[in-house]
C-alpha cells in the first residue's frame, strides 16, 4: 500500500473517531495533521519526514486549534439561562441545609438545596455557592 494512501486512511478514521467522541476534540486536529503528511509521501518524500511533518502539524494543531474550539464549546455566565444560569453565582441559606434538604434564597428566589458534599452542614445567614442544580434542588457548597 502506498505510504499517502495510508495517510489519507489514518486521517479518515482519525476524523470518525472525532465524531463518535464528542467533546474532546482531540482526534480532528490530529486528523488534520495526517493530511500534510499524506502529502509529503506522495510527493515522494521520505518516512521520516512524514513523520516529522505529522508530529509537527499534530503538535501545531493541537496547540492552536483545541483551545479555540474548547474556549466555544463553554456558555459564558452572561450567556446561560434557566437553571445552568444559576450554578455558580451565591446564596443565602435560609433554613438549615444538610445532606436530606434545607432552603436557600439565590437572587430573590427561594429554593429548596442539599449540600453538596454528605458531611457539610450550613446554619441559617451563611453563603454558599451554587454547584448544580438538580431538578428544584440546589446542591451548594461553602
Amino acid at each position: 500500500m502506498a505510504a499517502w494512501l495510508a495517510w489519507a486512511i489514518a486521517a479518515l478514521l482519525l476524523a470518525v473517531g472525532e465524531i463518535f467522541t464528542p467533546g474532546l476534540f482531540f482526534l480532528g486536529p490530529v486528523a488534520l495533521a495526517a493530511i500534510p503528511a499524506a502529502l509529503v509521501a506522495l510527493f515522494g518524500g521520505p518516512a521520516w519526514l512524514q513523520l516529522l511533518v505529522f508530529a509537527a502539524g499534530s503538535a501545531a494543531s493541537l496547540g492552536l486549534l483545541r483551545p479555540l474550539a474548547r474556549a466555544h464549546l463553554r456558555i459564558p455566565p452572561a450567556l446561560r439561562t434557566g437553571t445552568a444560569a444559576l450554578e455558580g453565582t451565591r446564596a443565602i441559606v435560609l433554613q438549615r441545609v444538610d445532606r436530606s434538604g434545607g432552603r436557600v434564597r439565590i437572587g430573590g428566589e427561594e429554593w429548596s438545596a442539599r449540600s453538596f458534599m454528605d458531611d457539610q452542614v450550613y446554619e441559617p445567614g451563611t453563603y454558599v455557592e451554587v454547584v448544580k442544580i438538580e431538578g428544584a434542588t440546589a446542591l451548594v457548597y461553602e
